[in-house]
């Protein structure tokens, strides 16, 4: 079965902190919101590491495409969520990915994680997606910060437990 979508380049620039958070730890990760770059990358890196991946979305076509596909199995969950609210995230994860629609739900998602996850790369971060995503009004809840800005669209990793200074 054959699927067409448009996708660009800018949907995929929080990849290389995505993938260095998820070489410096070997626990749990969560993904909010499935994307074609994301998505694949995170399935593929638990199974060959062992490790248990889960993903929420709140598009039941978008989960419906990935789990068509054989995204899920033993180690990624793929759970659809119709309130955000509603989505069981508030326990220990090594890394989370904050990529989720609708833009306002990325600060509340994040304020509920900000004490239970070593790192979370949050995608869009750079000073042109502010209005979108209120992101400043979340970073002092966080001991640590540092902003992937080698792409048009920043990525920025959070944590409150691991000092992200030599990070790269």
């Amino acid at each position: 079965m054959a699927s067409r979508m448009s996708v660009s380049g800018n949907y995929g620039t929080h990849l290389a902190p995505l993938i260095r958070t998820m070489s410096l730890n070997k626990g749990d990760v969560l993904e909010l919101g499935l994307g074609v770059f994301s998505t694949p990358f995170l399935h593929y890196q638990c199974i060959l590491s062992k490790r248990n991946l889960v993903s929420y979305d709140n598009d039941a076509n978008w989960i419906k495409w990935f789990v068509d596909y054989g995204y899920l199995d033993k180690y990624h969950d793929i759970r659809y969520v119709e309130d955000w609210a509603q989505a069981d995230i508030e326990r220990p994860w090594d890394v989370v990915l904050v990529d989720h629609s609708p833009s306002e739900r990325r600060i509340v998602d994040i304020r509920r994680l900000a004490n239970f996850a070593k790192y979370i790369v949050i995608h869009d971060s750079n000073e042109k997606h502010e209005r979108d995503y209120h992101y400043s009004t979340i970073y002092p809840l966080f001991k640590y910060q540092k902003i992937w800005d080698h792409d048009k669209r920043h990525a920025t990793i959070l944590s409150n437990f691991v000092n992200l200074n030599d990070l790269w």
